[in-house]
């Protein structure tokens, strides 16, 4: 592994970063994986789904690699431009339709129209659009970042910064899911071990994941990278704590009918 401050630093700054694909990250940062597997029950819930919808999509990568598909068809929704495109590379094989969304309301879908919703880690989840674009009965699973998570990070950039309400506490979450009119049928939580083994990766990783530090540039934080080099030089590792959890909603089945029977 390079051992100078300056190579590791211009060797990130060079790598792509579009999609959400942290191979790079190989062998220079790791993270624990939740315990439940989103992946694979994703995939279950796609294989018995009529058609399905992954919102805030990224590059495709996590719907890419499920071999699922649904009955009728999938879409997935980004943002980004350049995720968009690499999405779309993804998604092709698969017959996703990958649709330019804002990430904001209204989803550009009409009512009752998906038996199945997935997103990981959506910037934010708007529980009334999940509600109107479910059909009756359909369900809304996600992987989300939980509160405080990786906070060790943007402590160590921007110092210690206040703990506490999030809006990304599971049970907050569940109550909002509720109020939209789902029921949760399910919610667990974790909390994983993060390190990273040079500076380089937590340059990629700032520039990539770009809510940890909203204003991150080399040369604004060029202190901080330097004596974090020195730390992981010294010290081993840089440890952070990310919180996961996973949620999984259902919209209520349509009452009977006057004409039909209880």
């Amino acid at each position: 592994m390079h051992a100078n401050l300056d190579e590791l630093i211009a060797e990130a700054e060079a790598v792509d970063i579009s999609g959400w694909d942290f191979s790079w990250l190989r062998g220079r940062a790791t993270e624990q994986r939740p315990p439940w597997g989103y992946q694979r029950l994703m995939g279950e819930k796609i294989g018995r789904s009529t058609i399905a919808l992954d919102i805030q999509t990224g590059g495709g990568e996590v719907l890419a690699g499920v071999a699922q598909r649904a009955a009728r068809g999938m879409v997935a929704t980004e943002s980004w431009p350049p995720n968009i495109t690499r999405a779309q590379e993804n998604l092709r094989a698969k017959g996703v339709v990958v649709v330019a969304d804002e990430d904001q309301p209204p989803l550009p879908f009409a009512d009752n129209t998906f038996d199945l919703v997935t997103s990981r880690h959506p910037v934010r989840t708007y529980w009334e659009e999940i509600t109107r674009v479910l059909a009756p009965g359909g369900t809304y699973f996600s992987q989300q970042v939980g509160p405080d998570s990786g906070h060790e990070v943007y402590d160590f950039f921007l110092g210690p910064q206040p703990l506490g309400r999030t809006g990304r506490e599971p049970e907050l979450v569940r109550a909002e899911a509720e109020r939209a009119g789902l029921d949760v049928v399910d919610l667990r939580t974790a909390e994983l071990r993060m390190e990273f083994f040079d500076v380089g990766a937590m340059v990629y990783f700032l520039r990539k994941v770009i809510w940890f530090v909203a204003d991150f540039t080399v040369e604004k934080y060029r202190d901080r990278l330097t004596a974090l080099h020195e730390q992981i030089g010294r010290d081993g590792p840089f440890v952070a704590c990310s919180r996961r959890f996973l949620i999984e909603a259902r919209k209520p089945a349509r009452p009977p009918s006057s004409q039909e029977c209880p």
